[in-house]
């Protein structure tokens, strides 16, 4: 045991050792910081937003923040524009560290491990330099009117030096932008004044053109209402006139109306006479269709039930008369049987009596004569038992075929099927369904009873209708009774003789 433990223990102190260096070196970077870890490999490893693992003393891991910083870019002195006016111009800047390998590997040599504060410091002077730099360029109203513009080329100018840095300028906007001798608000006055004078000529001039059009107006205004009242007046005059002829027309109207009122009065009520009497007679009509119907159904469900009671009697008188001659060809073959097994028997005797006197006549009397005797018991128990067999096949012959044919199509009907069961899979189209297979087994089990009937002359649907049949005809109970033969004595002696066998009793009940 202790020799397995000492084998193992190299294995067990190199899974500890991984287990130490998995537990010490596990970093995880958050979103918005690269950690990055150099040492072993050339190439160093950088995580963002994922773990990793760090080799304890072999590796380093350093970071570098990649969030989003505000730099605060403001002129210290005033800087002349292009126009040679001393401004003072406040901006500030929206930046962070390219989240690119190349970009993170630039920022990596400048700002490694420094705070978001330091960062933005470091940038502030770079951003200034390139601010003075484009005011250099423009005019005092550009820089004031146009600040998007101006802030459009700071950022094109200072994207330059960020690039090499590694630092990505995601806004810059103008806060304020000041001068020395207030030319800003002066322009403003200026343009106050230019303002307001424009404004003063405009209110006289709108004044002016206000009371023109309401003196306009109150002339148009009067000859409106002149021509307003005249065509009132006129417009009165013909409505009178219109009136007057409207109601001439409108009396006219009225006494049409009311003759035509009267004359479609009358129309309407002679129509709804006649539809009345067309409706009575349709009724009447309908109604004698309808005992018509009625009666030709009653006649025709008696016939229905006549013609099925006389479809029922004929089948009832066939089945009794298919079950008459059935019986009468069982009883003609048991009788025709019974007198061949009682020739035959009386042919055995008559053999086993001539054997026993050629016996007797040789000297062997004795044993002849026992032996013949025993032939002839054999001979008659032989036919006694073919006689009963016979009068038994007479007595219940129908009825023991009925039984061997039931006993036997359960067997039939299991080796039609038994096929079916040795398929996989059956697949059915159409009205293919478990009913339809049911009903090809029953077929298949009714072609084997016709091959019965083909081949041996046995009516299996013959002898069910004709035992049915002899049912419904009230047919006698037969009862048979067989009385065994009583056991033969054994012959004491060879000039014993066995005694004859006693015929059976014949019992007929009705």
């Amino acid at each position: 045991m202790l020799e397995a433990i000492l084998s193992a223990l190299p294995i067990i102190l190199i899974v500890l050792a991984v287990a130490v260096v998995i537990l010490l070196g596990y970093v995880k970077a958050p979103p918005d910081q690269a950690y990055i870890i150099s040492g072993l490999k050339k190439e160093s490893k950088v995580l963002i937003g994922r773990a990793g693992i760090r080799v304890p003393i072999f590796e380093r891991m350093d970071r570098l923040y990649l969030g989003q910083m505000t730099v605060d870019i403001k002129t210290e002195q005033s800087v002349p524009t292009s126009d040679f006016i001393n401004v003072n111009v406040d901006a500030v800047a929206k930046v962070r560290i390219s989240p690119q390998a190349e970009g993170i590997k630039l920022a990596a040599k400048n700002f490694l491990n420094k705070r978001p504060e330091e960062i933005t410091r470091d940038l502030q002077d770079s951003l200034q330099g390139n601010m003075r730099e484009i005011i250099g360029t423009l005019s005092l109203k550009e820089i004031n009117t146009d600040r998007d513009s101006f802030s459009d080329q700071v950022m094109q100018k200072a994207s330059k030096d960020m690039d090499k840095l590694g630092i990505e300028i995601l806004s810059c906007n103008i806060q304020n932008v000041t001068d020395e001798n207030g030319l800003i608000k002066d322009l403003g006055a200026d343009n106050t004044s230019l303002i307001k004078k424009n404004a003063a000529i405009a209110k006289a001039q709108a004044d002016r053109d206000i009371a023109i059009a309401q003196a306009e107006a109150e002339r148009e205004s009067n000859e409106a209402r002149v021509h307003a009242d005249t065509q009132i007046a006129q417009k009165q005059t013909e409505l009178e006139i219109r009136r007057a002829e409207l109601k001439i027309m409108a009396d006219g109207k009225k006494a049409e109306a009311d003759a035509a009122y009267e004359i479609q009065s009358q129309e309407q009520r002679k129509s709804i006479e006649t539809a009345t009497v067309n409706a009575e007679i349709a009724k009447t009509q309908r109604q004698a269709e309808l005992k018509q119907y009625e009666v030709e159904v009653e006649r025709q469900k008696l016939e229905a039930e006549i013609r099925a009671k006389a479809d029922a009697e004929r089948y009832r008188q066939e089945q009794e008369a298919e079950a008459a001659l059935f019986k009468r060809q069982k009883d003609a073959e048991a009788k025709r049987y019974e007198h061949e097994q009682e020739a035959e028997a009386e042919m055995k005797i008559a053999e086993a009596q001539k054997y026993a006197k050629e016996q007797e006549a040789e000297g062997i009397a004795a044993v002849g004569k026992a032996e013949a005797e025993a032939i002839r018991a054999k001979a008659l128990a032989e036919a006694e038992g073919i006689d009963k067999k016979a009068e038994a096949m007479k007595k219940y012959g129908e009825a023991a075929v009925i039984e061997m044919v039931m006993q036997a199509l359960p067997e039939i009907a299991r080796h039609v099927a038994e096929p079916l069961s040795k398929v996989d899979k059956i697949t059915m189209y159409g009205e293919g369904n478990s009913a339809k297979l049911l009903g090809d087994i029953i077929n298949g089990t009714a072609q084997v009873t016709e091959g019965i009937t083909q081949s041996m002359g046995i009516d299996v649907k013959s002898l069910v209708a004709g035992m049915l049949g002899g049912k419904l005809a009230g047919a006698e109970d037969k009862t048979i009774v067989i009385q065994s033969p009583p056991p033969q004595e054994k012959a004491e002696g060879p000039s014993a003789a066995p005694a004859e066998p006693e015929r059976p009793e014949r019992k007929k009940q009705r």
